[in-house]
């Protein structure tokens, strides 16, 4: 009989290469499979291989766990809107439309962050890094509107910019929510996700009093229409 101490083995999970990481991709590919409400943190553990307290390690609970997922869709999310209005290069129309596309494209490829972000039911005003990230792509929308605010017709009251992004905001989220996402009971329409989105904004600019030719010959705005930053100018 052998008196040696055997050597203790480690605990699962405790040794994980990167087992944040892993908790996330874990959470990611179970609100895909189950929505954000259909699995426990036990499962997140499970699923990424580890033991059902190793997760403490880095998130206090599954919640924690879910913002952590949704602050990563809302830092992807700015990073592909920001690229697709890009300043507003060509002309301020054309860039708007991109970022149109650009929403409906992101919910439609990254249908687990978009529910995390915008479906989980986890409180963004008590998250302040969540709800930065949160902000800072609400801000692309709303650069956009500033810029799209000064097309406004001469004679014509110009529209808040923050009213007009909430407003397309809006447009683009119930879209996307309804028609614009790979869902399986998601309604038929005779149109793509992308031609309702357009029609609707069109819409909504004519209801503001924009003519139907916006955009098809804007004039260069001057530098006192430029808006300073994601949030505009100050209100005068």
């Amino acid at each position: 009989m052998s008196w040696r101490k055997e050597p203790r083995r480690p605990e699962r999970g405790y040794h994980h290469g990167n087992l944040k990481e892993a908790l996330l991709q874990a959470a990611l590919g179970l609100i895909a499979e189950k929505g954000p409400g259909g699995f426990t943190f036990a499962d997140a553990a499970r699923m990424a291989g580890v033991s059902p307290a190793a997760p403490y390690r880095h998130f206090r609970d599954r919640d924690e766990l879910l913002s952590s997922v949704a602050q990563r869709g809302f830092e992807q999310f700015e990073a592909v809107l920001t690229a697709a209005w890009d300043d507003g290069r060509p002309d301020t129309v054309s860039a708007f439309e991109r970022v149109g596309k650009a929403y409906l494209a992101f919910a439609r490829n990254e249908p687990a962050f978009y529910s995390a972000m915008f479906e989980s039911g986890v409180p963004v005003d008590l998250n302040p890094t969540l709800m930065a990230a949160s902000e800072r792509a609400f801000g692309v929308i709303r650069a956009a509107a500033e810029r799209l605010a000064a097309l406004t017709p001469p004679g014509v009251p110009r529209p808040p910019a923050l009213m007009m992004a909430l407003h397309i905001w809006s447009l683009a989220h119930g879209v996307a929510s309804l028609f614009g996402r790979g869902d399986a009971a998601r309604r038929k329409l005779p149109m793509t996700p992308e031609d309702l989105l357009e029609a609707g904004v069109l819409i909504y600019l004519r209801g503001l009093g924009f003519s139907p030719e916006i955009g098809a010959a804007q004039p260069k705005p001057q530098d006192d229409d430029k808006p300073a930053g994601p949030w505009g100018k100050p209100a005068r």
